[in-house]
């Protein structure tokens, strides 16, 4: 798990200001270990062509109720940051002053929308609102790195508050359709892939002095010298940082997507034992991301949009139709269809 641990957001735990050295980025070897990132990608990208996934029927069936998950996710995250005095992540501290209070407050609000479910889509569009918000007070890299949370306001923007919502039970919310579903997971993938690329530039490939300092205080983490393996520390942080480009590629192909959340959630869990809470409140949005990914990627027509590269072109009709657990788990194995839901939105 040591070897893991340096995926972790630096940020969070080690305050400076470290200058960005984009010479260690372009590197031969930095370069070439992006690359093999890239040609990794791709191959699991064919890969996936002939062999998709495995149907979990158990895990599809659970489709309609990510809306509920995504927002539960995004509420609990938010409570937790503010509750420590952070702003979208530890690495903003929450100041006693006005900007500071307004900033915490769109939090808060935001938060109440998720969790109830009530003007759900409003409350998204707030946390939308709440990145640029912030950059004027943390500036553009500090925010960036959250993108991770616009992914998942995103998919509640487009799917809606879902099932077990105050918009669903008054009626003002439906189950979303197949063509809604393939657009939302499609903005969460993106964002989420995404903010791991800007992390692993921002604390690892772009400011290697950084990722030195954050070692240097926590030596324990440094594998190859607790191990005396001829490997130098920036080697280890190279590494490090590719691993995470290429989790960020793995789930912008949203190819295979079990097979990278499994293998992606063993560093993000592993992290916990280091890091504790602040680890948990900052990362559960991507907990959140990949629980949805899991369960998208063990229903066979889900999947299949999962992988879509551009959803927001021309769907087939039976697209519109709600997705229904019922049929989820129980259709025809020779033209799978996705039956409307038991509750219509007005």
């Amino acid at each position: 798990m040591r070897f893991l641990a340096p995926l972790a957001h630096e940020t969070w735990f080690h305050k400076g200001q470290y200058p960005t050295d984009w010479a260690f980025a372009t590197e031969p070897l930095t370069l070439l270990l992006l690359g093999t990132a890239v040609l990794i990608t791709v191959a699991v990208r064919v890969l996936a062509r002939f062999v998709p996934g495995i149907d979990v029927p158990f895990l599809g069936g659970m489709a309609p109720w990510m809306p509920f998950a995504v927002r539960m996710h995004l509420a609990v995250s938010l409570v937790a940051l503010l509750s420590l005095g952070f702003y979208l992540s530890p690495a903003m501290d929450l100041q006693t002053n006005v900007s500071g209070i307004l900033l915490g407050a769109v939090m808060a609000i935001a938060a109440v929308g998720m969790a109830t479910g009530w003007h759900a889509r409003a409350a998204a569009a707030l946390l939308v609102a709440a990145g640029p918000l912030g950059m004027l007070e943390f500036g553009f890299w500090a925010v960036a790195q959250r993108v991770d949370m616009l992914g998942l306001a995103l998919f509640v923007l487009i799917a809606g508050a879902g099932r077990w919502s105050a918009d669903y039970e008054r009626g003002k919310a439906s189950d979303y359709t197949l063509a809604d579903a393939a657009k939302a997971i499609w903005s969460l993938r993106m964002a989420a892939g995404v903010a791991l690329i800007v992390v692993a530039f921002v604390e690892k490939l772009a400011t290697p002095e950084l990722a030195l300092a954050f070692l240097q205080d926590r030596p324990d983490l440094n594998l190859p010298q607790q191990l005396g393996l001829p490997m130098s520390t920036l080697d280890f942080i190279r590494i490090a940082g590719a691993i995470e480009v290429l989790f960020g590629l793995l789930l912008i192909s949203g190819a295979l997507p079990q097979a990278a959340v499994l293998i992606a959630g063993v560093p993000f869990n592993a992290t916990l034992w280091f890091f504790g809470i602040n680890e948990l409140a900052g990362h559960l949005p991507i907990y959140g991301a990949m629980l949805v990914l899991l369960v998208y990627g063990s229903d066979p027509e889900l999947r299949a949009a999962t992988q879509e590269l551009w959803p927001f072109g021309h769907r087939r009709s039976r697209d519109q139709e709600a997705v229904s657990p019922g049929k989820l788990t129980s259709r025809d194995k020779r033209r799978p269809e996705i039956g409307a839901g038991a509750h219509a939105g007005s």
